[in-house]
């Protein structure tokens, strides 16, 4: 049974990958105490002791509130210890995942789908974090895997510290009755945590590179969610526009799937995705 190393393994998206590939992996989840990321040594020498084939980089500062509050700390995290993980990864002949971000998309003045050949200039500090770390990682290791995810849901919580996402604050607000607002200025992908998890297991064979890694959607979050409430007959007289929200800076972070597409792996499209999730609950 080879090894799968997971970082981050106590959060949103390593604990369903811990979940998922438990039975099929020897895993192992190092926790922070365990394994400091943004310390090189630490990491090599966990690295070289257990010797494990496959690396999945998870952990992360991903509010991007927090990373502008915080940018020393935020850049040591999700820069360095990219780095680091990718660098170690390297010198073991490990195979390395490490999870970018669709937020290096925000600030192109590319309209439409984006695609991973872009010249970016991201708009906020995360963005720039995880498009230097993906720059940064295949300079030290020629065969890592960047993947650029989009937002993530579940319908279900692994934990009781785990943060409220796109579907369960949805079924929630539902529940209670409460009207539901999205933006009309925003267009990006939505994408079920369990797609990307499942899809995993194809991108431990992509060659090393940068590949978007999510649900493609070409509607505003809110044009998204009335065309999924008119399809399933439920109420759309409960949704309202968010015309406030990046008004003045229209973002646009939707990404081009044909890279990912060319190695056979494909994600559902957003609305796709929801559609069956509400269904399902």
């Amino acid at each position: 049974m080879k090894k799968l190393l997971v970082t981050g393994a106590s959060g949103f998206l390593g604990s369903r990958i811990v979940e998922y590939y438990k039975e099929k992996f020897e895993i192992l989840a190092p926790s922070h105490s365990e394994m400091d990321i943004t310390n090189e040594e630490e990491v090599a020498c966990i690295f070289n002791k257990n010797k494990p084939n496959i690396v999945i980089h998870c952990a992360a500062i991903s509010d991007v509130g927090r990373c502008e509050k915080e940018p020393e700390r935020s850049w040591k995290i999700n820069v360095d210890g990219c780095i680091n993980i990718a660098k170690a990864a390297a010198d073991i002949s490990a195979k390395c995942i490490i999870c970018s971000s669709d937020q290096v998309y925000f600030g192109s003045v590319v309209t439409g789908a984006h695609s991973e050949e872009e010249a970016l200039r991201p708009f906020n500090l995360y963005g720039r974090e995880k498009l230097t770390a993906e720059q940064k990682c295949l300079e030290v290791n020629a065969d890592c895997v960047l993947l650029r995810l989009s937002w993530m849901y579940d319908t279900r919580t692994m934990n009781t510290a785990e943060h409220g996402d796109f579907m369960r604050t949805l079924l929630q607000n539902m529940e209670l009755g409460k009207m539901l607002s999205y933006p009309i200025h925003d267009v990006r992908g939505i994408t079920s945590a369990h797609e990307v998890v499942r899809n995993l297991e194809k991108a431990i064979e992509l060659p090393g590179g940068v590949y978007n890694f999510g649900s493609p959607n070409d509607r505003s979050t809110y044009d998204t969610v009335y065309e999924v409430f008119t399809k399933l007959g439920l109420d759309v007289s409960r949704l309202q526009k968010n015309e406030d929200a990046f008004r003045d800076n229209p973002r646009n972070i939707s990404m081009n799937q044909d890279k990912i597409n060319k190695y056979g792996i494909r994600f559902s499209t957003t609305e796709n995705g929801l559609m069956l999730a509400l269904r399902i609950n």
